[in-house]
């Protein structure tokens, strides 16, 4: 299956909310190599949280690349396959927020990279599936202590 997730998305528990849910929209992206979706509602207990508007958004967006790389052919002598192309795909969430007072919105973001040598989708994509599934997996759990190190600086 695609990148395709299901409203509302239930959000990761970090410190003072409660439940978190996120209903998306599907929304346009800003290339044709992605899948954007707009926050259009939230859920649970989030005093203050704002959805997706023009001036503060709060989105989510997946891109593939533009093209696709192959395993190249391995050299007919020695076997080797000298320059493994990568292919990489990001994920982004942004979110509108006041730095200030009386200022305006800026925008907040977090970006996931994940690069694939070509080739490893194929011929061991469990080890893939191992790597997303692992760092899904402690973002997800690790939630609370993330937005805490990032709001107080402590590691």
């Amino acid at each position: 299956m695609s990148f395709a997730p299901s409203t509302p998305i239930a959000g990761a528990a970090v410190t003072g909310f409660t439940a978190p849910t996120y209903t998306i929209v599907t929304d346009v992206a800003p290339s044709i190599n992605g899948k954007q979706f707009a926050v259009s509602a939230i859920g649970g207990t989030q005093t203050g949280v704002d959805v997706n508007t023009v001036s503060k958004p709060f989105t989510i967006t997946f891109f593939r690349p533009a093209v696709l790389r192959s395993l190249p052919a391995a050299n007919p002598v020695t076997g080797v396959i000298k320059a493994i192309p990568s292919n990489t795909y990001k994920l982004i969430t942004r979110k509108g927020a006041q730095p200030a007072s009386n200022q305006p919105s800026q925008i907040c973001r977090i970006t996931t990279t994940i690069e694939v040598l070509a080739g490893c989708d194929t011929f061991e994509p469990e080890d893939v599936k191992a790597m997303i599934s692992a760092h899904f997996g402690v973002g997800y759990a690790q939630a609370a202590g993330i937005s805490d190190t990032v709001l107080s600086g402590v590691i």
